[in-house]
């Protein structure tokens, strides 16, 4: 096959996930990324399963992952007076190994930063597809055309505005927004990580509302119920003051908390959103992890986006660079996998709307049968698949 040169949008995780597998099958990449470089912290990510384990075995990451896992996390609802409710047991919300996003992207990055071209703080303005390629054009950089164009850059992915249409069309709000505070690891609570065995974080709910300290996804994680809000997704302090808005004279201890939320420097807010995309290419367009398949806070989209980087590419070695052919069998294969992505909120199940809800959520972890049966269903998800043996 002849060098072809493929432009992905976004350097979290599937974009890097992707250029590594690309690379490998002889495509010369290149990397463009809003932020000014590669982002720290962030919430923890997990993986679960065989699917999930043959992917990172693949890519050779299993061990390095486990070095930097952020270790198990016991989540101990609580009252107003810190009187436990309920136990959400960290093998329900951390997998068979957690990392912090950041930690993640870190890995993928320095597998490929010698051989792949990364363009930091930069993002694409125009997309125009013709028979031989698409001419793209970049806020801070010459126009260059490619093969193919790839967008991984999440759930409000501009490749998929500028190739497939309005973000309306394909993002449904899902009546909840969610703020991730802080990321380092030390931050996850003092007894943190696998050499000091389990961590203890504690999660409080008033109706519609929920807040986490010392959480296994994030130091502090706010969800709180809410028509769609118009606000600037770049205005960090406009953000802020929505969550201390949201959580306006809810007790326990978030009074301190949201005194101490002006001064943190690590801080994302967006809606809990679900999209759904019919078909994940377009041309010589395509979208992979939660461009594609998003659905925020459930739990699977770092497992799908690494899934769906090794398939895309790996069709793309199977058909020798036929994008057409590699492109029909990327949609048909992950689309049956990514079928939970497609329903599911977990709004109501964070930040139930009545104490009656909260209570029967807390009763859920409370009977081991149940629990149980949770942690079935969420392995057969992720393990819902026939990945195929693709060159290596």
């Amino acid at each position: 096959m002849s060098t072809r040169k493929v432009l992905i949008s976004g350097a979290s995780v599937a974009g890097p996930a992707l250029a590594y597998w690309l690379n490998r099958y002889g495509y010369e990449v290149t990397v463009v990324e809003r932020a000014p470089e590669l982002r720290g912290g962030g919430q923890a990510v997990d993986f679960k399963g065989v699917t999930h384990r043959t992917v990172l075995d693949r890519m050779d990451l299993w061990e390095a992952i486990n070095d930097l896992q952020t270790g198990r996390t016991d989540l101990h609802i609580v009252d107003d007076q810190d009187r436990v409710k309920a136990v959400i047991p960290g093998e329900f919300s951390g997998g068979d190994v957690e990392i912090l996003r950041g930690d993640l992207a870190t890995l993928l990055y320095q597998r490929t930063v010698d051989s792949c071209r990364y363009l930091f703080d930069d993002h694409l303005t125009a997309l125009v597809e013709s028979g031989s390629g698409v001419e793209a054009t970049f806020a801070n950089g010459d126009p260059e055309t490619f093969d193919l164009v790839v967008g991984t850059d999440g759930v409000h992915s501009g490749v998929r505005r500028l190739a497939f249409g309005p973000e309306d069309d394909y993002v449904r709000h899902l009546g909840f927004y969610y703020a991730v505070v802080g990321g380092s690891p030390t931050q996850h609570g003092a007894n943190s990580g696998p050499e000091h065995g389990r961590a203890v974080g504690t999660m409080y709910n008033t109706p519609g509302r929920m807040i986490t300290d010392g959480g296994p996804k994030a130091p502090q994680l706010y969800v709180f119920a809410s028509p769609k809000l118009d606000y600037d997704r770049r205005d960090v302090e406009e953000q802020k003051r929505l969550v201390t808005k949201a959580f306006a004279g809810v007790g326990w201890r978030v009074p301190q908390l949201l005194a101490r939320l002006p001064e943190q420097t690590d801080f994302y807010l967006d809606s809990i959103s679900r999209v759904h995309v019919e078909r994940y290419t377009k041309g010589r367009f395509a979208l992979v992890g939660d461009a594609a398949y998003g659905n925020t806070l459930g739990g699977f989209g770092t497992g799908l986006a690494l899934v769906g980087a090794h398939v895309l590419a790996g069709e793309l070695a199977v058909a020798e660079g036929d994008h057409r052919v590699a492109f029909e069998r990327y949609t048909t294969v992950m689309h049956r996998y990514a079928k939970i992505a497609r329903s599911g909120n977990a709004g109501p199940f964070l930040a139930p709307p009545s104490k009656l809800r909260i209570g029967l959520r807390n009763l859920t972890f409370a009977n081991r049968f149940l629990l149980g049966m949770m942690m079935k269903m969420t392995d057969q998800f992720a393990n819902d698949i026939e990945l195929p043996d693709y060159p290596r």
